[in-house]
């Protein structure tokens, strides 16, 4: 009876609709940013505080009205049981920024601590791409099961190298329109420009990246090329063998 079953794909076929099936997944858990929860507390205090700013001009009430959502989803995982890291990280960020607005009394003075974040890293970026060690490469890597070999291959490195530099840009950008915003005082448009420049921008880095990287065969470790090769000599061995005979 004749098998009607489609022929099962080649290994390096296979090995190929596995890497991108990992690297959609690990994006995949990039792009919700841990949720909705973890989106609402990367965006939602410095809108209150711009919202708030807006109809009452006041520094203390801003702050305040900052905090209190920022503290309300805090609470709401550790009644979750949910890793703080995130949330703690987040706090502490409204909250330096809070303390810096109360104490000069100047509302564009609460986005300091964002604006310095976007500088640090788009620096970390472009330092870590101008001398070959490109940070996307280093996280990616150990996320597929590179580790470092893809220092070894240079299409890999190459594209690692352009997608870090990617992401530097993203985070320059931040910096640039929310440095320009603070001088002129904008209190209200840095809290909504923080939304534009945040999610949309954020996922549209993501998608650029992973149509990037995907373009390139993962790099494999050193252990396995050698063995691939053991097998192809033992292989063209064995058809020199079966052809004397």
């Amino acid at each position: 009876m004749p098998d009607d079953a489609p022929p099962a794909p080649a290994p390096r076929e296979q090995e190929a609709v596995g890497l991108k099936q990992v690297i959609a997944e690990q994006f995949s858990v990039q792009a919700v940013i841990g949720g909705p929860r973890g989106l609402a507390e990367s965006i939602l205090p410095m809108t209150v505080f711009s919202i708030v700013w807006a109809f009452t001009h006041d520094v203390p009430r801003s702050v305040l009205a900052a905090l209190v959502p920022s503290v309300v989803l805090t609470v709401w995982r550790v009644a979750a049981r949910e890793p703080l890291t995130q949330a703690i990280s987040g706090v502490l960020g409204i909250a330096l920024g809070a303390g810096i607005a109360l104490y000069t009394g100047r509302a564009q003075d609460f986005f300091i601590p964002g604006i310095l974040k976007n500088v640090g890293l788009g620096a970390l970026y472009a330092i870590s791409a101008l001398v070959r060690w490109p940070l996307v490469g280093v996280l990616l890597g150990f996320m597929l099961g590179e580790d470092l070999h893809w220092r070894r291959v240079r299409p890999r490195m190459r594209v690692y190298q352009q997608v870090t530099w990617l992401w530097a840009g993203v985070f320059a950008l931040r910096a640039a329109v929310q440095a320009w915003l603070y001088a002129a005082g904008q209190a209200t448009a840095l809290g909504f420009v923080n939304v534009l420049l945040g999610l949309p921008l954020f996922g549209l880095a993501v998608g650029l990246t992973w149509l990037l990287v995907r373009r390139v065969p993962a790099a494999k470790p050193v252990e396995e090329h050698q063995e691939a090769a053991t097998d192809a000599a033992r292989d063209e061995r064995v058809r020199a063998e079966g052809a004397r005979d």
